[in-house]
């Protein structure tokens, strides 16, 4: 058990911070002894003494954080003497972003990462912090580091950068598939998914879609052991045939350029409209027999000119 930081008796039961025992006005920098205020630090000669951080309970933290809220209050800030409290408090307090941290351990990012912006949360609500609310501090705090830290993975986790709406659809649909789920004991059509959340059909198919776009998968990514396929890139490859044309059709659009209006025009009717020879003698009032010379002279012309180039 942590130790009771000097506090008698009364004093416990009052809630009243722990004072010092002996002056210290220095720190020794061991990390196994008590924290003194600096000598140079006039006008906090009678704060507590302060054990090692990892050595105080959460009772005496906060009552030391009430003391040292109270004495923050009364400095100007932008001072050494300020920032000296406002730095123990949030030494005092990083159990709070600690705990707040552990809920997303599952998530994809490092835990040092979560701990550094939920701590930005901590200094928010240390600095937002008002005695006169008569509410303890880590209850005031946690919402601000905990919201803090889902603003990081809401503006950081997405693969895909989505509006802030669908982010927020897509937390509501998966808490109403999960209570569906359980009911239906079965995963819930769209319609159910729509009729629990009040939104029309097309509003959950696109909340449904935009959560495809939290996380990615990187194509060399290795599949597991006793899956046959090889990487995400070997599966969704295919080989393009028409590739093979592409450099011939932009061979061939000069060539087609320098054609006669007419042989062009056949061209045309025949690879593009897909029309044969009879329909295409119809249409330009010709024999069918007069087309498949043309046609015949106008391919080995283009033939030709690829030769050439070539």
């Amino acid at each position: 058990m942590t130790p009771r930081l000097g506090l008698d008796h009364e004093q416990e039961q009052q809630g009243a911070a722990p004072v010092r025992t002996a002056p210290v006005h220095t720190d020794s920098g061991d990390s196994g002894t008590a924290h003194g205020v600096p000598a140079a630090f006039e006008g906090l000669e009678d704060l507590p003494v302060i054990p090692p951080y990892d050595e105080i309970g959460p009772v005496d933290a906060r009552a030391l954080s009430k003391t040292l809220f109270a004495r923050l209050q009364s400095l100007d800030e932008g001072t050494y003497e300020y920032s000296y409290v406002r730095n123990t408090l949030v030494e005092l307090n990083l159990a709070l972003v600690k705990f707040a941290a552990s809920r997303f351990r599952t998530r994809s990012e490092p835990m040092e990462d979560i701990i550094q912006v939920g701590t930005i949360g901590l200094i928010k609500a240390i600095d937002r912090f008002e005695l006169s609310r008569e509410v303890e501090f880590p209850t005031f705090a946690m919402p601000t580091i905990v919201g803090e830290i889902k603003r990081f993975f809401r503006d950081t986790s997405w693969s895909v950068r989505v509006p802030r709406r669908l982010q927020e659809l897509r937390l509501d649909l998966a808490k109403a598939g999960d209570e569906l789920a359980q009911q239906l004991d079965r995963t819930p059509t769209v319609r159910e998914l729509a009729e629990r959340l009040g939104l029309p059909e097309h509003e959950v198919i696109e909340g449904m879609s935009a959560s495809n776009a939290y996380t990615a998968s990187s194509l060399d990514a290795q599949p597991a052991e006793d899956d046959p396929e090889g990487a995400l890139a070997d599966r969704i490859g295919y080989e393009d045939h028409d590739l093979e044309g592409v450099e011939f059709v932009e061979s061939l659009k000069p060539l087609i350029a320098q054609l006669p209006q007419r042989d062009r025009t056949i061209l045309s009717l025949r690879f593009v409209g897909n029309l044969t020879q009879s329909e295409i003698g119809e249409e330009l009032g010709i024999s069918q027999m007069h087309v498949s010379r043309l046609l015949s002279r106008t391919l080995l012309r283009l033939r030709r000119g690829l030769l050439v180039e070539e």
